[in-house]
């Protein structure tokens, strides 16, 4: 099949990887995804190919571009498995950079985990670029930071240096990221919050730049990219959240493709 353009502001129902494959390279500007991890949900039953779809993720990302991977690692008979680390990691290999281990703090879920342990309350935000980052727009704490020194600096050899000046400026979050979950009713088994997609999609990109997320589930991404005036395009296996999708994103009707 001869290689095609990325098809904007639409859904394809496929395979992830089968669809990309038949992409251009570095036609893409940010990716914010949260793929099946450890077998905690069967979504339909559907299997996927993480080495194919992280080799196809880091050929599309242009240069400047940015991966967030949502994950997180299961627990069985007392054993965190590490297969969502390992597999973030991956992409290092294929010559991106961890940009950031962010963390998304769940609020609003109630007691997870085992009673020998402390309450999983958290997941990973991988954050990788593609050399240098073309966008950047931090969020605001709405708190103002006054202009001071910054605190004690420590050269390799333990030496203290001289502290730097910082100019005032509005504050910004820290990399840790708390929301409220559970309250999105999507009918998809594992929606993450809209806040967080947004907050990602208006962190990485600029209006007019293309946003994939080859997991699409509910939406959440592409509704979020939409509302931000970003391009997007979903792939999602099961036509049934692909039905979710297009009933998410305004009332407008996506285009639906079949590979």
């Amino acid at each position: 099949m001869n290689e095609k353009s990325i098809c904007d502001d639409s859904v394809i129902c496929g395979d992830n990887c089968e669809v990309m494959r038949h992409w251009p390279d570095e036609c893409v500007d940010l990716v914010v995804t949260s793929p099946p991890y450890d077998d905690l949900r069967t979504y339909g039953g559907h299997e996927w190919d993480f080495y194919g779809v992280a080799w196809n993720l880091a050929r599309l990302l242009k240069q400047g571009g940015v991966i967030v991977w949502v994950v997180a690692d299961q627990t069985k008979d007392g054993n965190e498995t590490g297969t969502s680390m390992r597999q973030a990691l991956h992409f290092q290999t294929l010559g991106l950079n961890l940009h950031d281990t962010m963390i998304y703090q769940a609020a609003g879920t109630g007691a997870k985990g085992s009673n020998k342990a402390y309450w999983q309350e958290w997941e990973y935000c991988f954050v990788f670029s593609r050399g240098a980052l073309a966008t950047f727009n931090p969020l605001s704490t709405g708190k103002a930071t006054p202009a001071g020194r910054v605190g004690e600096r420590r050269s390799k050899d333990g030496t203290i240096r001289e502290p730097r000046f910082r100019p005032a400026s509005v504050g910004r979050p820290g990399n840790i990221w708390r929301y409220a979950v559970g309250q999105d009713s999507t009918g998809h088994p594992a929606p993450f919050p809209e806040k967080l997609a947004r907050d990602h999609v208006f962190s990485w990109s600029k209006p007019g730049d293309t946003v994939l997320d080859p997991f699409a589930g509910s939406g959440t991404t592409l509704k979020a990219a939409k509302e931000l005036e970003r391009r997007y395009v979903g792939i999602e296996v099961n036509p049934e959240y692909v039905e979710i999708c297009r009933r998410r994103i305004t009332q407008e009707v996506l285009p639906l493709e079949t590979l």
